[in-house]
């Protein structure tokens, strides 16, 4: 138990630090609401080194601790909207044993966009910005395969980890 709590506590730290490193990026994409998602990719490794449980729980815990940290209030529905239902899809695909790592790190990064675009359409009051829809489309595909990538990396070395 004591052991499960430490790599927790790791994880939930490498997904703040993720966060920070990513706040520190000036990339501007052109495009508002797009980036990398460095904090996403402690979650794709947590999906497939802790029980979903622990998954969503760590995924709660740093969007809440970055938005209070990074952000603010509407920064933490967004990210927990978009944070949620990217598990959630993440899990299900998963699951099927039908999609590899990076197939399942690309629709994590699609729903993402998705569950953001869905409280935003909400938010506002407003259909019209789903004309945003392709643009966030396509950079959840080319964030999740980057992500899928260095998770496909970091779960090669981490093999031996037993959580």
């Amino acid at each position: 138990m004591k052991t499960r709590v430490a790599y927790f506590g790791v994880f939930t730290a490498l997904a703040l630090i993720f966060s920070y490193v990513e706040s520190l990026i000036p990339i501007n994409f052109g495009i508002p609401g797009i980036k990398l998602g460095l904090a996403n990719l402690i979650i794709v490794i947590a999906l497939y080194k802790m029980n979903i449980k622990e998954a969503y729980v760590l995924s709660v815990v740093r969007v809440v601790l970055a938005g209070f940290i990074f952000g603010n209030l509407f920064s933490i529905v967004y990210s927990l909207a978009g944070g949620l239902l990217s598990l959630t899809v993440m899990t299900l695909l998963k699951k099927s044993n039908k999609f590899s790592l990076f197939g399942i790190s690309m629709a994590g990064g699609v729903f993402h966009n998705v569950g953001q675009l869905i409280v935003a359409m909400v938010v506002l009051e407003s259909l019209n910005i789903a004309y945003y829809m392709p643009v966030l489309l396509i950079s959840g595909l080319i964030t999740g395969f980057v992500i899928g990538i260095v998770a496909g990396e970091m779960l090669k070395r981490l093999q031996n980890l037993r959580i």
